[in-house]
């Protein structure tokens, strides 16, 4: 299931691999596209998707989540200006040893994603306040810290792709350019791009608060199946990278 989808994510990053290249001489924009070949690979993606569903639900329930949006964007700024820092400070022992700890971060994102689909379908259910998706009985509250915990998280399930994209491909560059050091920033910013559009386009047809008006029984079967395309995400994560 693995190779499938690592073929499935080399047809769509292909090109924006091939425009990286193309783009080397120029750091900063370089940066910025390989990071959104990251997005689009294998380990990547479903996170990218299970975000998309998240926040565009919550959008077009609300209002736009820019919010959220904004701090699970610098939860991965975060997260890649960390690693970049690693490598840097400590050479390449750090990535070595890195290579025992990301597969299984990486795993824990499956179970995540079914557990939060759970809750959004209404399976699970708190009371009071879980800090992490401030699981009230509106969810659809804004939530920075868990947004900034969800994309930092996201950000550190590596698979061999994102290694050899951002450690391979990417730290040379940052290390031998003297503006190097915002060049891991950028690159996660790369990964935040096609939830970044997503989030524009609801806002620029006007679907922001677009089922409050409909009604909150049309809200809630809108907020169903949102949990269940996260559900069907973590099932599949699981199984994929469980079984490797």
């Amino acid at each position: 299931m693995y190779n499938l989808f690592s073929k499935i994510s080399a047809v769509l990053s292909q090109p924006f691999f091939e425009m990286a290249n193309s783009l080397e001489s120029w750091p900063i924009i370089f940066a910025l596209i390989l990071g959104l070949v990251g997005a689009l690979a294998p380990c990547q993606l479903t996170g990218n998707i299970s975000a998309i569903t998240l926040y565009g639900n919550r959008s077009i329930q609300q209002k736009i989540a820019w919010k959220d949006v904004f701090f699970f964007t610098l939860g991965k700024i975060i997260a890649f200006s960390l690693l970049g820092v690693l490598v840097w400070l400590l050479g390449k022992e750090i990535e070595q040893n890195l290579t025992f700890v990301f597969p299984w971060l990486r795993k824990i994102m499956g179970p995540l994603l079914i557990f939060v689909g759970l809750f959004m379908v209404g399976i699970i259910k708190f009371r009071g306040t879980f800090n992490l998706f401030k699981a009230t009985k509106e969810y659809k509250h804004e939530n920075p810290f868990g947004s900034f915990m969800l994309g930092f998280s996201f950000s550190l399930a590596f698979c061999p792709t994102m290694f050899i994209l951002f450690f391979v491909t990417l730290m040379p560059v940052v290390l031998s350019s003297p503006y190097g050091f915002i060049l891991p920033p950028v690159f996660a910013l790369g990964t935040a791009i096609p939830l970044l559009i997503i989030m524009l386009i609801i806002w620029y047809l006007g679907g922001s608060g677009m089922i409050m008006k409909k009604g909150r029984k049309f809200g809630a079967f809108i907020q169903r199946s949102a949990g269940i395309v996260m559900l069907l995400l973590g099932i599949f994560d699981t199984l994929t990278y469980w079984s490797l």
